[in-house]
């Protein structure tokens, strides 16, 4: 496992919060992403989801690699929600308001239909 997803993976169980940025705090799900690719690779990820999903290169589903960004239309927009590869079909992300950060399967249905895409960040 790459560093982005070790660390992400340790972050399992910190609680959802919207507009959260810190293990301390929580962290909505562009939080966590922000954060872990700040803490892990030095890199500063744009705020939103939708703006995250317009940096790096676009990938099809079949090019996925562990630390890629994965991203879902759950709020009836477009890349409004993002994860990050871990491999074996997972991604780990921070879900939604009274859940925590955690690791599910990206082949789940509600997963499956929502799906809009994956980027490589780069350093």
């Amino acid at each position: 496992m790459n560093e982005v997803v070790m660390y992400a993976v340790s972050l399992a169980d910190t609680p959802y919060r919207y507009g959260g940025t810190s293990p301390e705090n929580g962290f909505d799900c562009s939080g966590f992403v922000g954060h872990v690719f700040r803490r892990s690779m030095g890199i500063a990820l744009p705020r939103t989801s939708h703006e995250i999903s317009q940096v790096g290169i676009a990938l099809k589903a079949d090019q996925l690699r562990p630390g890629d960004l994965v991203f879902y239309n759950t709020q009836h927009r477009s890349f409004s929600h993002v994860g990050i590869f871990i491999g074996e079909g997972k991604f780990v992300h921070a879900p939604k308001s009274g859940s925590s950060i955690r690791v599910e399967k990206m082949s789940e249905k509600y997963w499956v239909s929502r799906y809009n895409g994956a980027r490589r960040i780069r350093s």
